[in-house]
């Protein structure tokens, strides 16, 4: 059974460019910005999007869901894509369809709407983002320089989730919730035609097939698992409502395995996860993402919810959160050089882990600078100095034909744990809360949401230095031993 590509790589550049490698990383950068925004964008929106729209309290947490799992789900279907039919093409394809379900999303006229635009974005996004990191590898040779260029694609990538805040405070305070989602149709419009323009085109051409049964398997068996764990707030564990879809989520994931083991073009080759760099340094992103994903949700509804502050005051009281991560993604390099790309992520998962411990010591009544402003940023800290030697594991391990596929593994991890995590902590807020409304009682949910989310940090940091590889190896030619 073949595992991995046999067929010798063979990138086809489609016409030469003389475009500077920056500008390339430029136009990589501002796609993946995009992508990440939408994760976060909508979460200052939430109450205007409820009281417009008549969400329920788990309406809302499927505006965030909807994106996300349609995200991962469909990520590895999208690196793959890039790698057989061109980056550029994908690039292309995958941010009109992004542009196109905002257009239709800001428009919604019913709660449905506005979550099937949602899944169409994340679909879109889905195929987007892997193009964006292959693009960034692709025009800056391996080395130090493309170390800084990963640094930078994280760095923005990063304040693109980190602006979310902000932006959609300014749009929801100033125009309407709309706009949080609309603001991407000119935006959108720009970058396409950027890059429909400068970006020069490469593929692997080894004649495979696309794995779409895989890809529709594990996004059902994604979306499927975080109905059940969202049916727990009101049914509980035991229910009916609850156990059945759970075990048919998790039947669809074993599913897609399977067909992912015996298929002659798998979606994920199951062999990549024979490499120590790739399967433990996927490992840790989930474990992150499960945790670091919450944190602007939570954030945001206490802010609003408890200590009364407006959507703009809301996004402006994360802005050094946001200035934190940027930081942090831009100075792992320097970290990695000083002590290694295992010690960096594992440090600043640490420190993250640090800063969800202070955040759980919140109160209805609290202050901006302790009960914000310092746990925000030293959450941040920690994510953006992870983030970047984790990409850098993951990727190192990978034959050139692999880096789409890679790169969408190293997103949909990240994003599939943040999803099912999202899931997970809301149930677990909302369990703690009840049926009581009050301050007293919101903030002890999101408490428990943040103290969880430590604990999952610190188990995550325990993982990366018993498990990852010291160091990053060159990309390889051949396939995995074994």
């Amino acid at each position: 059974m073949t595992l991995m590509l046999q067929a010798p790589e063979v990138l086809r550049p489609v016409r030469r460019t003389a475009v500077p490698a920056w500008l390339l990383v430029a136009l990589a950068c501002a796609g993946q910005f995009l992508v990440v925004l939408d994760v976060s964008v909508v979460n200052v929106a939430l109450p205007s999007m409820r009281a417009d729209l008549g969400l329920s309290p788990s309406g809302l947490q499927w505006v965030v869901n909807a994106y996300a799992i349609a995200f991962a789900g469909f990520m590895l279907l999208g690196g793959r894509a890039g790698d057989l039919y061109g980056r550029k093409r994908m690039f292309l394809v995958g941010l009109a369809l992004f542009t196109l379900a905002s257009l239709g999303g800001g428009l919604a006229g019913q709660d449905w709407q506005l979550l099937l635009a949602r899944a169409v974005q994340g679909l879109g996004a889905a195929v987007l983002a892997p193009s964006t990191l292959t693009i960034v590898t692709a025009a800056v040779p391996e080395g130090a320089a493309r170390a800084r260029a990963i640094a930078t694609w994280t760095a923005v990538g990063a304040g693109g989730g980190a602006a979310g805040g902000l932006v959609g405070g300014v749009l929801v305070d100033t125009l309407s919730w709309r706009w949080v989602l609309l603001i991407n149709v000119p935006v959108g419009a720009v970058v396409l035609a950027g890059a429909a323009r400068l970006l020069p085109e490469s593929r692997a051409g080894d004649g495979r097939r696309l794995d779409l049964p895989g890809a529709v398997l594990v996004t059902a068996g994604l979306a499927t698992l975080a109905y059940g764990i969202s049916q727990t707030e009101a049914r509980g564990w035991t229910a009916p409502a609850t156990l059945v879809p759970l075990a048919a989520g998790l039947a669809l994931i074993g599913l897609f395995l399977a067909v992912e083991a015996r298929t002659a073009s798998p979606l994920m080759p199951l062999g990549l996860f024979r490499l120590r760099a790739v399967s433990s340094a996927n490992a840790a992103m989930f474990l992150c993402g499960s945790a670091m994903f919450c944190m602007w949700f939570f954030m945001t509804l206490y802010a609003q919810n408890v200590l009364g502050y407006t959507p703009l005051q809301a996004g402006l009281a994360l802005m050094p959160s946001s200035l934190a991560i940027v930081l942090s993604s831009k100075l792992a390099p320097r970290v990695m050089r000083a002590v290694g790309a295992r010690s960096a992520a594992a440090l600043g998962t640490a420190v993250a882990a640090a800063g969800f411990a202070w955040q759980s010591t919140m109160g209805a009544v609290g202050t901006y600078v302790t009960g914000i402003m310092l746990p925000g940023v030293l959450m941040m800290l920690g994510a953006g100095l992870s983030a970047t030697p984790l990409a850098s594991l993951a990727t190192s391990g990978a034959a050139p034909g692999e880096a789409g596929l890679v790169s969408g593994l190293v997103n949909t991890s990240r994003t599939m744990g943040g999803s099912l995590g999202l899931a997970v902590m809301s149930t677990l807020a909302a369990a703690r809360t009840g049926d009581r409304g009050t301050p007293e009682a919101l903030t002890e949910g999101y408490a428990l949401a943040f103290r969880t989310g430590a604990w999952l940090l610190a188990a995550g940091a325990l993982l990366m230095l018993v498990w990852l590889p010291g160091r990053p190896r060159p990309g390889r030619t051949g396939t995995p031993a074994g």
